[in-house]
């Protein structure tokens, strides 16, 4: 089985979204700033600086399956009903939403540890992304996440959806694997120490 990963995109001050996030306004009041260097076009020579493509590349393919929160879900309008990275998202939820039309992924309202074995077994061997803050955060604190990687965009937005907000007390270690730095984002990779 592959690892379970939170992969997400947040500004310096730990946010990844900017204030009144809804989903009219996905991303909140200034929140699209922090995917400036996802959307940038990549330079045809390689170099630490342009390396941002090929990190993303690298992600798009080792992905097997996403496990969403419902409030991404509607905030992102169900990705019109295929995820950009083209792979089956299942998204944990209280109340499954009714008459939804296609969709490339399925609701799951019986628990974040179902909805994880069931992106398991659709990956295989490839990667189980976590997208969502609040199933990231339940997964650390249940023991299940095996590693985050995060890219830090250098912005403050000072307020909105913050990375980590719901984590308790309890100490979590982690073991930094990878650092690259680029003008537009510093991208860290985690272990998780059990």
């Amino acid at each position: 089985m592959g690892k379970l990963v939170f992969d997400i995109t947040a500004s310096l001050d730990g946010f990844v979204a900017g204030p009144n996030d809804s989903p009219e306004l996905p991303m909140g009041e200034g929140g699209i700033r922090l995917f400036d260097w996802y959307f940038a076009k990549p330079e045809t020579v390689r170099s630490s600086e342009n390396i941002d493509p090929e990190i993303i590349k690298d992600a798009a393919q080792t992905v097997g399956a996403i496990v969403s929160g419902r409030r991404t879900y509607d905030h992102a309008h169900g990705w019109n009903g295929e995820h950009p990275l083209h792979v089956p998202v299942i998204v944990v939820t209280h109340h499954p939403p009714e008459g939804i039309g296609e969709f490339n992924g399925t609701f799951v309202s019986d628990g974040l540890e179902s909805a994880i074995q069931q992106a398991k077994a659709i990956a295989g061997n490839k990667v189980v992304a976590l997208n969502s803050p609040n199933v990231a955060q339940q997964c650390l604190k249940a023991g299940l996440l095996d590693e985050l990687s995060l890219h830090i965009v250098p912005v403050l937005l000072g307020g909105g959806v913050r990375l980590f907000d719901h984590l308790g007390t309890e100490h979590i270690e982690l073991e930094c694997t990878q650092v690259v730095h680029t003008p537009k984002v510093t991208h860290m990779t985690f272990r998780v120490v059990r």
